[in-house]
């Protein structure tokens, strides 16, 4: 029997290989895969992530490539995304493992979002796969455990985060791709990133734990850490190989 997997994704702003790469794979893999957002609506990318030409200010180098940007474009222009459920409406009883994508807009309504963290719980608690990458390992460290003194589901763990060296200092706008009169999206502007997340793991792993910022990682050199039950990922440049990871460990199990 298929295994089932809930992907998780925000609508105020993906980054869009960090939807496309692990969704991609675990179709292909012949997964049962079920999207969810907070509102219910088509998960819209960044504009500057699907634009080829857009280079990293901090890193200094074009971050999406032409094929990616393609695929998602395609997929934006047809239905893959287009029926979501909602995240209140989702049951991890139903699923076999819960992926968590990526993207700035993740802070806003996924790593604080209760009913994500309930998902999370749940899964953790019945010994389900959980996978987050990028700033939606926010929503791991944000997840607490009551069996546990109220500590972070991932204390003790060994997770990535998004490196203190790649936080945006600027500000940052929301401009989204695909957008429709019903699915605008948000015209916030945060001041950089919402979370200095490599600080928040940190704390959020504990003295036993390791939180893993390699500000090295690139596309040959991917960061990706399995600590069971988490798969975690860095960011854009390891989005290939998150879902490679979750394929290989939900197939083997």
């Amino acid at each position: 029997m298929s295994k089932k997997v809930l992907v998780i994704a925000t609508n105020y702003g993906a980054w869009a290989e960090e939807l496309q790469a692990p969704w991609d794979a675990l179709k292909k893999a012949g997964f049962e895969v079920m999207m969810a957002t907070p509102k219910g609506k088509k998960p819209l990318p960044f504009a500057l992530s699907v634009d080829p030409d857009f280079e990293d200010p901090l890193q200094h180098y074009k971050v999406n490539p032409p094929e990616v940007c393609s695929r998602v474009k395609e997929i934006l222009s047809g239905k893959e995304w287009s029926n979501p459920i909602k995240v209140s409406d989702a049951k991890m009883s139903d699923y076999d493992t819960i992926v968590l994508t990526g993207g700035p807009g993740v802070c806003l309504d996924v790593t604080n979002n209760p009913k994500v963290h309930r998902l999370i719980l749940d899964a953790f608690r019945t010994g389900k796969l959980i996978g987050a990458i990028c700033y939606s390992v926010g929503a791991l460290a944000f997840t607490r455990n009551p069996e546990n003194s109220y500590r972070s589901v991932i204390y003790g763990k060994k997770v990535t985060a998004h490196p203190r060296a790649w936080d945006f200092d600027f500000d940052l706008s929301y401009d989204l791709a695909g957008t429709t009169p019903d699915n605008a999206g948000t015209n916030v502007v945060t001041p950089g990133f919402l979370l200095p997340l490599q600080d928040v793991v940190t704390d959020a792993v504990g003295p036993d734990g390791q939180c893993i910022s390699d500000d090295k990682a690139n596309r040959k050199n991917p960061c990706v850490v399995y600590d069971w039950p988490f798969v975690t990922a860095l960011s854009v440049e390891s989005s290939i190989a998150y879902g490679k990871k979750l394929v290989e460990i939900l197939s083997s199990r």
